[in-house]
């Protein structure tokens, strides 16, 4: 349980350093287009949603936090756990208290080989408001998600793949795959895929205050999806970018979704500057853990290309898969 604190604690403090870091230096649009994969190790955030949109995102990278002392044994000492089963009626009574967020965008601390990361907020916080970011640590299960910001071609690679392994994907879409892709659309609903919303326009959701705005971004996905595939759309959420506040939690635990956020990702959405097979599997395959919800992008060829194989190697590792719907149980 010490340990336990202690990590939860290191992963808030050193989000609160990485943002006020960036705040004291002021990053250049230059300097954070020079982050490199290795770089990116210890904070991923996942941006998309068109091609011609994703040069200009690179604004909103996140550079890594740097390592600080925390051998600080009286505050980890003074720190309270939050039960991860959280019961119904324990709930109102942890929302009173009111989830702090080290950052308003998602991003995770690696610590030893296999074991969970931590995230900006505790999985015991964010269930409170019906958000989650990792499973249980007690079983080699993995999760595995998909962002949707446009079709290139690779989303049917990495559904064959899927199809091969029998594995259940979650795809999370924007209104323009939507508009662009609703053949691929129904073949996800068809082969029992989860598809979920990742909000109309992709914008940055933690700058909207009200609950109408909020619910158009959200219901007009649902709207078009119900008319491409006559089905009413499963009521998982991503944030886009990762960005988000406390209101957004609450706002779509309102709308009766469950807010997903991830435990794995990797540098893979720019189209033009794609990692090698082998860079990708130096992130995805020493970081896996029980729990982890994977979130990888569509857009991506090497994705596309590998995730036969990286399904298998997992396999290989004793790892299962699991649904996003495991966690609404």
């Amino acid at each position: 349980m010490k340990n336990k604190r202690r990590n939860h604690i290191k992963g808030i403090l050193l989000f609160g350093a990485a943002a006020a870091l960036l705040l004291l230096t002021g990053c250049s649009k230059n300097e954070v287009e020079s982050v490199s994969f290795e770089q990116l190790e210890s904070f991923q955030v996942e941006q998309e949603f068109s091609q011609e949109e994703s040069e200009s995102m690179i604004d909103e990278t996140i550079s890594p936090s740097e390592e600080i002392d925390l051998d600080n044994e009286e505050n980890i000492e003074n720190t309270t756990d939050i039960d991860t089963e959280t019961k119904p009626e324990e709930t109102e009574q942890i929302e009173k208290k009111e989830l702090i967020l080290a950052s308003e965008d998602w991003g995770l601390h690696f610590g030893e080989e296999g074991t969970q990361p931590v995230g900006n907020a505790s999985a015991a916080d964010l269930k409170a408001y019906q958000s989650y970011y990792v499973g249980e640590d007690s079983e080699k299960v993995i999760y595995l998600t998909f962002d949707c910001g446009y079709e290139n071609g690779n989303t049917e690679k990495i559904m064959d793949a899927l199809k091969k392994h029998n594995a259940t994907g979650t795809f999370f879409v924007v209104g323009n795959f939507l508009e662009t892709a609703p053949q691929i659309v129904k073949r996800m609903a068809k082969e029992g895929h989860l598809v979920g919303n990742h909000t109309y326009h992709h914008p940055d959701m933690s700058k909207i205050g009200d609950l109408e705005s909020f619910g158009k971004e959200i219901g007009d996905v649902e709207k078009l999806y119900e008319e491409i595939t006559g089905e009413k759309m499963v009521k998982l959420y991503r944030p886009p970018q990762g960005k988000f506040n406390l209101q957004n939690l609450k706002m779509a635990k309102e709308l009766g979704y469950h807010t997903f956020f991830w435990s794995l990702a990797y540098v893979d959405w720019y189209e033009d500057k794609q990692p090698t097979p082998e860079e990708a599997y130096a992130k995805l395959l020493p970081r896996i853990h029980p729990g982890a919800v994977v979130l990888l992008h569509s857009t991506s060829s090497t994705n596309g290309q590998i995730l036969d194989e990286l399904l298998t190697k997992w396999e290989g590792m004793g790892y299962t898969f699991g649904t996003l719907m495991d966690f609404l149980k």
